[in-house]
């Protein structure tokens, strides 16, 4: 954005009531993140914070500039009300910002950029001008196929369940992907795989339009639901699926 580059480390969810080794391993993450960034954004949705928050405010390092980013300002009937809630927000924690806005409308997203921008350190770019992301695509379709598992299984899937890319090919304009969804027990493959084969279709379907549209060429997308039980207790099937 002009003569400024931002880098976005996003993190996974705190995991505040399980203690499994693959929960473990993504507060680890959490932590590293946190301490490794210039600017920590907290985004909570306007006008609550929970216990969960409470934990992940906790992990911030002592004198680490973080904004208090209250998403979905346009859910909030009367703005008024989040008055009080601020004034306790800031008794809180000597946030550098607050930043009430609604993550759907891009005037407040280009507004949150220029209130980062005097937070960042003053030196050479990190990326070319035009990188979009330092992960690669076969990281990008687990991701992919990832949320829409979890968008269309809603509360129903235990995050105990991960997607692995088996395959992936590019053959002149055309990507072939071949992605395992793993989960820990038989009734959990049915949730993915719904009356029919709906629900894993679905999956599959949206999964390949948007890669469609990040890769900029036709995809075809095979999915298969594999059964591992206890693999996210597991330390040896945590790191054949990249956690570490």
């Amino acid at each position: 954005m002009g003569d400024a580059q931002f880098v976005f480390v996003d993190t996974p969810g705190f995991q505040t009531r399980h203690g499994a080794a693959l929960h473990r391993a993504l507060n680890r993450t959490v932590q590293t993140v946190l301490a490794d960034v210039d600017v920590v954004l907290l985004v909570v949705e306007a006008g609550r914070f929970g216990p969960a928050d409470e934990r992940v405010l906790a992990l911030v390092p002592e004198g680490k500039a973080t904004l208090l980013v209250a998403n979905k300002l346009d859910t909030v009937k009367r703005r008024a009300d989040l008055a009080p809630w601020l004034q306790s927000m800031q008794a809180r924690h000597a946030f550098a910002e607050f930043v009430p806005l609604s993550a759907q409308r891009s005037g407040d997203a280009d507004r949150l950029l220029e209130i980062v921008r005097p937070y960042l350190p003053v030196q050479p770019w990190l990326h070319d001008a035009d990188a979009l992301t330092d992960r690669s695509e076969r990281f990008l379709a687990s991701e992919i196929v990832r949320e829409k598992l979890f968008r269309l299984t809603g509360d129903e899937l235990p995050y105990t369940s991960t997607v692995v890319i088996d395959r992936y090919e590019e053959e002149g304009s055309l990507h072939r992907i071949s992605a395992s969804i793993v989960v820990e027990r038989d009734a959990h493959k049915g949730m993915v795989i719904g009356a029919g084969g709906a629900r894993l279709k679905r999956i599959g379907s949206e999964a390949r339009q948007e890669l469609e549209t990040l890769l900029g060429s036709k995809v075809h997308l095979e999915l298969f639901v594999k059964v591992r039980s206890g693999w996210a207790d597991d330390d040896a099937h945590l790191r054949s699926y990249g956690y570490e």
